[in-house]
């Protein structure tokens, strides 16, 4: 596989000799895992400093739940969650890069002016020009896939095969600033559209989407609803699980996995890198 440029942050540099974790941070009151625990600002940066002791490599910031059914919310509802973490964490000694995560343009501005150093869009852009914002301020960008042009539509999309991801994705980076050349992941969109054999193969050919499209990719299992038809946990019981998809995303070749829980996917990586350095 042809060796990915390293990015560069103020505080860190991803090299990816290693997989590296993103941890969730949600300060929304309906997001299908978490919802309202960290909606107050001093628990949002309260999780947030937990996982950063716990190992995270990036912190992920979203005001706004891409639940299915979820209500959207306005830009300045979503500053308002947002902007008060991403304030008091930037600049904080050992906390790792920030990420914004967000389909808004006026939120990745004002997040990234605030200290965020990513913009995690989920729909890659398509809703609105995200990647712009991050190319103005010189950030890096996370490329998702959807399909549709608002949230209810990518989540009633038909599935793609791997083949039409990998062309859809394609078309998206060509399209994207080319400041941003050297500062892009894919995230595949786990859940987003699709169902979970288009899940469980994202997963198995993670390394194959990277290599084609010769950049990072982000994978983000953690509690999700496949975990729990393959296991029939609940959203809560699927920590066990998430770690399970995170070490295949690894052995299939991923370099960035998001979860909601640090600690356990950053011991088993330790154990799977010893047996498989």
């Amino acid at each position: 596989m042809t060796r990915l440029p390293p990015m560069e942050f103020r505080g860190a540099v991803l090299d990816w000799s290693r997989p590296y974790l993103v941890g969730v941070v949600n300060t929304t009151p309906d997001s299908f895992s978490d919802g309202g625990r960290h909606l107050d600002p001093d628990a949002a940066v309260e999780r947030a400093l937990a996982l950063a002791a716990d190992g995270a490599d990036l912190l992920d910031i979203g005001g706004e739940s891409t639940r299915p059914g979820a209500e959207p919310v306005p830009a300045g509802e979503e500053l308002a969650r947002v902007l008060p973490v991403i304030e008091r964490l930037a600049g904080r000694a050992g906390i790792p890069v920030l990420s914004i995560d967000t389909c808004k343009a006026e939120v990745a501005r004002a997040a990234l002016a605030a200290g965020a150093e990513v913009v995690n869009d989920v729909s890659g852009g398509l809703f609105a020009p995200t990647a712009a914002a991050a190319a103005e301020a010189g950030a890096a960008f996370v490329c998702g896939h959807v399909r549709g042009r608002r949230l209810d539509e990518v989540h009633a999309a038909a599935p793609p095969a791997f083949d039409e991801l990998v062309a859809e994705l394609a078309a998206r980076l060509a399209d994207l600033p080319v400041s941003l050349a050297g500062r892009i992941a894919v995230d595949p969109g786990l859940g987003f559209g699709k169902r979970t054999a288009q899940n469980l193969e994202l997963l198995r050919r993670s390394g194959e989407l990277s290599a084609a499209l010769s950049c990072p990719v982000m994978v983000g299992p953690s509690r999700k609803r496949f975990l729990g038809e393959l296991t029939g946990r609940p959203v809560d019981e699927r920590d066990a699980a998430t770690v399970g998809a995170a070490l295949a995303a690894v052995r299939a070749g991923a370099q960035l996995i998001r979860v909601h829980e640090v600690r356990a996917v950053r011991d088993a990586l330790r154990v799977y890198r010893a047996v498989h350095p």
